[in-house]
């Protein structure tokens, strides 16, 4: 082979890992998010407030995942949003893993977790009555004794993991 053909390869075996970040970048979140979802809205499994701020960085994730994925004729500012969307991932494990730490009741939650505030224009006893109440400090389920915030952190983590590898192997040709 030619320096020309090898150089070729090279550059398409380093485009395909930029790739692979990206598709990890925006499968992960949405799969999560998405089973968050139909745990809800099929399973009955209200979130409680941590379990909220999960969702927020699986979204914040799933937009800089999609600006990767826009910007994938530009690989810099493509990898440098697939990082972004690691980093919101692994923001969505950090309070995933420490969800999961009061769920266990390694520690304490927030006070807040736990309060009902009032709808707008409503009034608390209306919030209470129309509301379930969803503790913080309580795993709803569990499989093998991992709660779904356990579950969201192992996964974020190596999926942000996984995003910042690839990342790193695309750098290095």
């Amino acid at each position: 082979r030619s320096n020309g053909q090898k150089v070729e390869i090279i550059m398409t075996r380093s485009v395909r890992f930029l790739s692979h970040a990206r598709l990890v970048a925006i499968l992960l979140p949405v799969a999560l998010l998405g089973g968050a979802l139909i745990s809800e809205y099929v399973g009955g499994l209200f979130p409680c407030e941590m379990c909220l701020w999960q969702r927020w960085a699986h979204l914040a994730g799933i937009g800089a995942a999609l600006a990767a994925i826009a910007l994938r004729k530009n690989p810099p500012a493509s990898a440098t949003f697939a990082l972004l969307a690691a980093l919101f991932i692994a923001t969505s494990g950090i309070i995933g893993g420490f969800h999961a730490g009061v769920e266990y009741h390694w520690w304490e939650g927030f006070t807040s977790c736990t309060a009902l505030r009032p709808a707008a224009g409503g009034s608390m006893l209306d919030t209470i009555m129309g509301a379930p109440v969803i503790r913080c400090d309580q795993a709803q389920w569990t499989l093998g004794g991992v709660s779904l915030a356990g579950f969201n952190a192992l996964f974020s983590f190596g999926g942000a993991l996984v995003i910042f590898l690839f990342v790193r192997r695309w750098s290095r040709p």
